[in-house]
């Protein structure tokens, strides 16, 4: 898979919520996308909604433009700037690839949309919009988040990473001393963000500020 063809000229994205455990992921990187001007299409399953309930407390409604209405008021941006598709609109751009941006987010990734992809099961628009990422060759990375991991799900995961998918684990780091829920979050989205090009001042690169003070 090549990811230098993909610039940010290229300002739609896709992004996936799915019913793992990291909803304050998922809102943190729409926030993110959209403060960096790239447009959103966004897919979200119902677990994902029982697990932002759960997380954020926030009921989410089911329909999708009922949803997309709620979106882009908690996130104060134009009609235009965040689309929302239901996981059966087969109509919606992302489920072809002559319409379908080049670039998908699943944040985070249950296990079984991970299995779901790893198979091609395309069974809903969330599965199909990943499968044509991969045949379209596009950029495709998924952050799942689950423990321990099971032969099954690393076996999953190794098959996609084959394909050039990037797998990358709701794992935050702490050389950067996070203070709160929020730092870790950001450590997160922001890898998620240097994967997709983009630039990002959430979280100092490892070495960068301390080779800024010897200079």
């Amino acid at each position: 898979m090549t990811v230098s063809k993909f610039s940010k000229a290229d300002n739609t994205i896709t992004l996936a919520i799915t019913g793992a455990s990291g909803a304050p992921y998922a809102l943190r990187l729409i926030e993110c996308l959209l403060a960096q001007q790239q447009n959103v299409y966004l897919l979200m399953s119902s677990a994902a909604r029982v697990v932002f309930a759960t997380e954020c407390d926030w009921q989410l409604p089911a329909a999708p433009e009922a949803l997309a209405k709620a979106l882009r008021e908690h996130f104060q941006v134009a009609d235009d700037r965040l689309q929302v598709f239901g996981k059966e609109q087969w109509l919606s751009p992302v489920a072809s690839g002559s319409a379908a941006p080049k670039r998908m987010v699943v944040c985070p990734c249950s296990t079984g949309t991970l299995s779901a992809i790893a198979t091609g099961a395309s069974d809903n628009l969330i599965e199909r919009a990943a499968d044509v990422v991969l045949k379209e060759r596009g950029q495709l990375i998924l952050v799942p988040r689950e423990m321990p991991l099971s032969t099954i799900h690393l076996e999953n995961m190794l098959t996609l990473s084959r394909m050039g998918v990037t797998i990358m684990p709701a794992a935050p780091g702490f050389y950067h001393q996070p203070q709160s829920i929020n730092d870790m979050v950001d450590f997160v989205v922001a890898r998620i963000l240097d994967h997709l090009n983009l630039d990002q001042n959430l979280v100092p690169r490892w070495g960068y500020e301390k080779a800024s003070a010897k200079e």
